[in-house]
């Protein structure tokens, strides 16, 4: 990262977003408890389903509980075993899942706290947005994944081993990387690349990996990526060349004879197996990606020719991401073991089965195999079904039992990243109405003529029905520190949906009903579908506005998004990532420990990214505000000469170093209930959280070098 963005200090606020309009906003209304006055509030409408809404209906707020919101929000469903709800109202994070003991569990919220309070009482000060990685739970995923595989190996006689590989287009973090390159060391566990960066990365990576670890090159290849395969296996990595198109063969063979290294070559096939749903979309026979049987037959008599039939190793296919049912996914590996064995057959030296992904996530907690949100089995289900389908058609055909590799990119990162996000304030679409006692109400209506009192018996009997079904319910709009486009781009982008979530006041029955607007100045900067079909979702009021308000900063989190969501990102609006917490399990006071932090991108960093030089802008506008002190502070004659000329020089200085301060700041907003705002420059607009910060500035007088400094150190 570069160093302008490692100064940023959230204990700090910037001037302008601690005077943002958007954390100004008043505070909402109180909800409407009804047109009668004495009604019991309306039921928060469930985020999943109306057996989970009537949780928040059948229960008294004064009875409510932890578990009742766990249930409200589905977390021990789509969140188990790795998430739960604590004592305290807080979401807990299990990071080794089944086996997590209880003094092992972490509070998120006291990561939160932690990594976002000032330094002067111990924080980290790093500003929101922020991802929580957790690398405990990746290791328990992958060792799980591990585990499903040498269970049903070894429980249906399967003669040869699992041995899987980490696509890094999932999330190609060097952090990420690494760990899964470490953690899956003992179980050779290897690295998927698509492109040259990717697989510059994974070679790097695999230096310190299993010499044994299986190096996949997919992706459309031109000669300077096999070059950069080939010469992978000149550095004793064991890479394999995918071919995705038939002409890739011709290259390979050339090549590979020019560097003298006989290389090891897969192909990927296109199946006739598809499924239907949104991520089948490069399956089947017109998929995006493969060779047909046609072509594959080709290919092995081009390499036969060159007398290169023995590099031919490894077959590879891909149904599609999310494989709703085991069904389907057993359908599609006996399919590709029919031609893995047609290829042993021709005389092709077959070692491996690479099943591609598709091993999903259940993202709504359902379990169900009728949406892309979730899937029909657990882990252990799908290793034993693709055990077992392979093993049948491989014993028929008297062939070998190959190498079974898989591509569980998902399965993998999703549970172990959390988005933390703040909601700054909330806002309701009309008044509430004014509540009238039952005996002011008799009055008026005994007041009334005839035809006025049906009149009025008609619009409550309809009011009393729209209610029953919440239509009199306000939904609220909850402005949340965020940009969607950056954080969530999937939501956006094919309307994936994640679980979200407050991570603390799950004590409390949510009293109201909302949907989340972003930062952007965009109408689809908003999240108004939630899992389970709701267009609402069960909320806390924010007592006092928001982030200062009586109750504190209320805080979401957004669930298994550790797959691909970061990657997707981009800077709408200028909106960089958020920052970044690597979070351990330790035996500490509170049983976490954070051992990297990194801020978000600054203004100057997303600035970068689209071509400005903050360096060069900073001395533009440096110069700006020379010229417009001089002009404000010109020579008026007489004994205040001097003193209006070092007022003048001070206010430059302290002008010049706001300026500084906004380039190695993040885009997001500063929540400013901790400021206290102190004006210079006669109310000029320049704004530090204390007289002390305005004091420092005032009297340091850095030269050009130091004020520019003041931003990269």
């Amino acid at each position: 990262m570069p160093a302008l963005g490692c100064c940023v200090d959230a204990a700090v606020a910037p001037p302008a977003y601690a005077n943002s309009p958007l954390g100004s906003l008043p505070a909402p209304p109180p909800l409407p408890l009804s047109f009668i006055s004495g009604a019991p509030p309306p039921t928060p409408m469930s985020p999943t389903s109306a057996s989970a809404g009537s949780v928040a209906a059948d229960v008294d707020a004064s009875h409510w509980s932890p578990s009742h919101s766990a249930s409200l929000y589905k977390i021990d469903s789509w969140g188990a075993p790795y998430f739960a709800v604590n004592p305290s109202g807080n979401v807990s994070v299990r990071p080794y899942g089944h086996a997590t003991l209880a003094h092992q569990e972490i509070d998120l919220l006291k990561i939160v706290k932690k990594v976002s309070d000032p330094k002067s009482v111990g924080g980290l000060g790093l500003q929101l947005p922020l991802i929580v990685r957790l690398p405990d739970v990746l290791r328990d995923r992958l060792e799980s994944l591990q585990s499903a595989f040498e269970f049903a190996i070894q429980t249906q006689g399967y003669e040869a081993r699992y041995q899987g590989v980490f696509p890094v287009k999932c999330n190609q973090d060097r952090f990420v990387v690494e760990d899964i390159v470490k953690f899956g060391s003992k179980f050779r566990f290897g690295l998927e690349a698509g492109s040259k960066p990717e697989l510059l990365l994974a070679m790097s990576c695999l230096c310190k990996g299993s010499p044994e670890a299986l190096l996949v090159c997919n992706g459309f290849k031109d000669a300077e990526y096999i070059t950069l395969a080939l010469l992978a296996r000149k550095l004793d990595l064991n890479a394999v060349i995918v071919l995705e198109q038939e002409e890739e063969v011709d290259l390979v063979i050339e090549i590979s004879k020019k560097l003298n290294v006989r290389p090891v070559i897969g192909a990927r096939a296109k199946l006739r197996t598809k499924h239907s749903g949104h991520f089948g979309s490069t399956s089947g026979e017109e998929g995006k990606f493969g060779l047909t049987t046609t072509q594959i037959l080709r290919v092995v008599k081009k390499l036969e020719v060159a007398e290169m039939l023995d590099c031919f190793q490894l077959l590879h296919f891909h149904i599609g991401s999310q494989i709703p049912s085991t069904a389907l996914l057993t359908d599609g590996v006996g399919e590709a073991a029919q031609i893995y064995c047609e290829l042993v057959r021709l005389g092709a030296n077959m070692q491996v089965i690479d099943i591609g992904g598709g091993l999903g996530i259940d993202y709504d907690g359902s379990k169900s195999a009728d949406s892309d949100l979730s899937v029909a089995y657990t882990l252990e289900e799908y290793a034993s079904a693709v055990v077992q389908a392979i093993r049948y058609v491989c014993d028929r055909k008297n062939v070998k039992h190959p190498v079974l590799c898989s591509e569980s990119g998902r399965a993998i990162v999703s549970h172990h990243s959390i988005l933390i996000f703040e909601a700054v304030s909330a806002s309701v679409s009309r008044a509430a109405p004014v509540a009238m006692s039952p005996l002011g109400l008799q009055y008026l209506v005994e007041g009334l003529t005839e035809d006025a009192r049906s009149d009025y018996t008609k619009m409550t009997t309809t009011a009393l029905r729209a209610k029953e079904i919440g239509a009199s319910d306000p939904v609220r709009t909850y402005h949340v520190n965020l940009s969607i486009f950056t954080s969530i781009p999937d939501y956006w982008g094919i309307g994936q949906l994640f679980p979200i979530v407050p991570i603390h006041h799950l004590d409390e029955r949510p009293g109201v009903r909302g949907v989340l607007s972003d930062l952007t100045c965009d109408s689809d900067g908003k999240i108004d579908k939630f899992i389970g079909g709701g267009s609402s979702l069960p909320l806390h009021e924010m007592v006092g506005g928001g982030g200062g308000g009586e109750r504190g900063p209320y805080y979401l989190g957004m669930f298994l998004g550790g797959a691909y969501e970061e990657a997707l990102g981009g800077v709408h609006n200028l909106f960089g990532g958020p920052s970044v917490v690597r979070v351990l399990q330790s035996d500490g006071p509170h049983s976490f420990a954070v051992t990297r932090a990194m801020p978000g991108p600054s203004c100057g960093d997303v600035l970068r990214v689209m071509q400005h030089e903050p360096e060069l802008m900073f001395e533009t506008l440096k110069h700006r505000a020379e010229e417009y002190c001089g002009q404000e502070h010109g020579s008026n004659g007489g004994d205040g000469y001097t003193d209006d000329y070092d007022h003048g020089m001070a206010n430059n200085s302290a002008l010049a170093s706001s300026l500084a301060q906004y380039f190695h700041s993040m885009p997001y907003l500063v929540v400013p209930s901790s400021c206290s705002l102190t004006a210079i420059n006669d109310g000029g607009g320049l704004y530090y959280c204390n007289g002390e910060d305005y004091d420092a500035v005032v009297d340091s007088s850095p030269n050009e070098d130091e004020q520019w400094s003041y931003c990269y150190a």
